[in-house]
């Protein structure tokens, strides 16, 4: 369910309130109280000139609200009876940030607000305060070494005074990151940081007045040690709180400084090893040795007592110091100096609970529930940068992403998650709108098997009332295809966490396959041709951890058929296959067994005579190294299946062969046919040698002769030699005073005569003339030769 309005933005500050059962959204323009139970019931709205960024309950009455009103903060309270500000403007510097931009943090405590945000319009100088109506503002001291270049992310109270049998003090822990002041490089090296404030602390009599007189920080640490890789930059902390204060443990999720590595990380910490390391880590001190890169060293010397930055206990009373207004000026001189911590706060495990790739985490929120095995599980809600949602669970130490959604319509970041176990919602903020969507989609889990898989504690499968028919009793879809054309048998996956693998007549098939590709969606076949025919069964097989073993169920299943024109065979009286025969055929060869790994499932031989039908009973669990898929032999096979057998000789193959018969025929009578063509052309153009040559003028010889006698001649001198001829080259005339050779005979491609010196002969000739004989000799004394080139005298 979505809520926006016109011509309104910004919905990124939510406040939950389950005891009036409402939704408080500001956004810029705008503030609206909303139905928890469905968010597109707009129950109230307050026209605002502001980007809201503080919404907090102060009683059950009023809402305190503050804004950026035009980089000016300001602050009022809102009445819940009429939905109408009071009128009373407070300032908002150190409340609320400048910018809607800027980096802040707020949590009411008691009356009071604790805030982490810049305190001027430039935002170079961060402060935590706490601002109260009963004692006087309390602030961080303007220090890099208290805080430099902070981005606040989040701030929450652990309250644990009255049960604590130390009298300890509540405690406000604020979550941000920083640049580093241990060390110095050629950038600036961001560091994670968890800070700590007493509730109850006054500021210093003399020293740090009006100052925290119990602030520490220390460093936040997810990393993964076996790569040395740090996740330094904190994007959001959730406070997943118990029975007991040590109880609580801190969620976050964590990014890379370096934007291009495209990992996220969510780590989580005990709030007893945060204490641990405020109440017992050591201090640091600024180093003095200039040229080294490191700033801040460990300091050695003799710690003040009472321990500086710690909060008034019960120790502390009976030293006569029952405030922070009593601490010897020692303790705050050393605090002040030494606000930071050398030890980390290490996550649970010392390492993160989830590492995802390619995905920038926003926002984050926990639930830990129980499930139907008794166990308490934590739900882990991630919120990204594209509007996307995961949902994980921690097993074992170990988290599993259950499902992940596109929460919003666009891919804008989430900048506000909140849930509520009341009406078991998220609810999602962003620029665009606000978001409810259920924390649990059981409807989506169809049958035992995805909602076994899935292992989500909020769902689980009732057997007397949800028992759904399974596939394998159910006959298989049949699909009849043309010989030589494609077809796809969908098969979907329901788990991305599953391997498919497919299966015909028994035999596991890949893409190495012939014709076969199988794909995400089901298994494409190029061509079909008859060994292509049976039963076609699509399998998925997911790891289960928890069990050590493959989990496998039929996902679909097909009996692909050709589809052939009706003709009438001839059959002998000796074929042995019936229906009979070969459903008993099929139920003594499926008593073997089919082994499925992690891996991908490598296919066997294809054999004919072995045909089997998914199992009717639950699906098995298998042992990851010699696991198996058990094949029944009470098993439902379809009447009147199409499988070729081994042999007989069936129509369809009969058909084909008769088709590939005539294809061959037809292709040799058409090359034949080219053959002919080209060598008739080649003659007739005169492209082939002397032998063709001849053969084209004994062909075409008659025809010439009747209208143009004159070429008899020069084609007699094709077809007759005169050896005992011979021409005296030495009777040749000469030009320039050299001999001139002539070609005796033409034996080219051309042929035309070269008759009379490259002249056709005049109509005149005769062919009683002596030069018939030799129509190529010459006579140099009766006959000048001229030459092209020859001067006329």
């Amino acid at each position: 369910m979505e809520f926006s309005e016109p011509g309104i933005f910004n919905y990124s500050t939510l406040l939950l309130s389950e005891e009036k059962s409402a939704l408080y959204v500001g956004a810029r323009e705008a503030i609206f109280e909303l139905s928890m139970t469905n968010v597109t019931i707009r129950n109230n709205k307050r026209d605002c000139l502001n980007y809201i960024r503080v919404l907090q309950v102060v009683d059950d009455e009023r809402l305190y609200v503050c804004g950026t009103y035009a980089f000016q903060p300001q602050c009022d309270h809102l009445n819940l009876d009429d939905f109408s500000l009071e009128g009373q403007i407070e300032d908002g510097r150190g409340k609320c940030s400048f910018d809607p931009s800027q980096s802040f943090t707020t949590v009411m405590v008691d009356g009071d607000l604790y805030s982490g945000t810049a305190y001027n319009f430039l935002g170079s100088e961060p402060i935590i305060s706490r601002y109260s109506q009963s004692r006087s503002l309390l602030r961080t001291q303007y220090s890099t070494s208290w805080l430099n270049e902070p981005s606040f992310v989040f701030a929450d109270v652990i309250r644990g005074g009255k049960s604590r049998a130390d009298g300890d003090d509540d405690k406000i822990y604020y979550f941000f990151t920083e640049v580093s002041v241990e060390y110095e490089f050629f950038g600036k090296l961001l560091i994670p940081r968890v800070a700590r404030v007493c509730k109850g602390d006054l500021g210093g009599e003399r020293t740090l007045q009006k100052k925290w007189t119990s602030f520490l920080k220390a460093k936040l640490v997810c990393s993964m040690p076996e790569l040395n890789f740090v996740f330094n930059v904190v994007q959001d902390i959730f406070t997943l709180k118990g029975a007991e204060w040590k109880d609580t443990v801190f969620y976050g999720v964590f990014t890379s400084q370096w934007g291009n590595v495209g990992l996220s990380a969510v780590c989580a910490y005990n709030v007893s090893a945060v204490e641990e390391v405020f109440s017992k880590g050591k201090y640091m001190q600024k180093a003095t040795v200039e040229q080294s890169h490191t700033k801040w060293v460990r300091y050695n010397g003799v710690t003040p007592s009472p321990r500086p930055g710690a909060c008034i206990n019960n120790l502390m009373r009976l030293q006569n110091i029952n405030s922070s207004l009593h601490l010897p000026d020692k303790t705050l001189q050393f605090v002040r100096d030494h606000p930071l911590l050398e030890d980390p706060v290490l996550p649970i495990g010392n390492k993160p609970r989830l590492i995802t790739k390619d995905v920038n985490y926003t926002q984050i929120v926990v639930e830990r529930v129980e499930a139907l095995d008794g166990n308490t599980y934590d739900i882990i809600f991630t919120g990204t940068d594209k509007g996307m949602l995961h949902k994980s669970v921690l097993f074992e130490g170990e988290v599993h992403i259950v499902e992940e959604m596109q929460l919003l319509k666009s891919d804008e970041p989430i900048k506000n998650l909140l849930l509520s176990s009341e009406t078991r919602s998220l609810y999602a903020g962003s620029d665009s709108g606000v978001v409810q969507s259920p924390t649990a989609f059981c409807s989506r889990y169809t049958s035992c098997q995805d909602c076994v898989l899935a292992r989500d504690p909020y769902c689980a499968w009732d057997p007397k009332s949800r028992t759904l028919a399974s596939l394998s009793q159910k006959d298989f879809q049949r699909v009849a295809v043309k010989p030589g054309s494609s077809a796809v048998l969908p098969c979907l996956l329901k788990s991305n966490l599953a391997q498919v693998t497919w299966r015909l007549n028994g035999s596991d098939l890949t893409e190495a396959s012939r014709f076969h590709f199988i794909g995400e969606n089901g298994l494409l076949i190029y061509s079909v041709a008859p060994e292509e025919q049976g039963y076609y069964e699509c399998w998925s097989v997911e790891w289960v951890p928890a069990a050590g073993k493959n989990f496998s169920f039929l996902l679909a299943g097909y009996v692909l058929t050709l589809d052939l024109p009706v003709r009438t065979v001839q059959r002998g009286t000796n074929r042995s296959s019936s229906p009979n025969s070969l459903e008993a055929g099929s139920e003594a060869a499926a008593e073997g067994n089919v082994k499925a790994s992690r891996a991908p499932l490598t296919s066997a031989g294809f054999t004919t005579a072995v045909l089997t039908s998914p199992p009717q009973t639950d699906p098995s669990l298998t042992a990851p190294t010699s696991s198996t898929v058990k094949v029944l032999r009470n098993q439902h096979v379809p009447s009147n299946p199409i499988v070729p057998h081994p042999g007989s000789q069936d129509p369809e193959a009969e058909y084909l062969q008769q088709s590939n018969g005539m294809a061959y025929l037809l292709l040799f009578l058409l090359f034949f046919a080219l053959f002919l063509a080209a060598l008739v052309y080649n003659c007739y153009m005169q492209y082939l040698p002397a032998p063709c040559l001849r053969l084209r003028a004994a062909l075409l010889g008659s025809h010439k002769s009747a209208h143009q006698p004159e070429y008899r001649a020069c084609e007699a001198g094709l077809m007759e030699t005169a050896p005992q001829e011979k021409v005296n080259l030495s009777d040749q005339p000469t030009q320039n005073g050299k001999q001139s050779l002539r070609a005796l005979r033409d034996t080219g491609y051309e042929t035309e005569p070269e008759c009379g010196n490259g002249q056709i002969p005049p109509h005149s000739f005769r062919g009683d003339s002596p030069s018939q004989e030799k129509p190529f000799d010459i006579d140099g004394d009766s006959q000048s030769i001229k030459f092209a080139d020859a001067d006329e005298c």
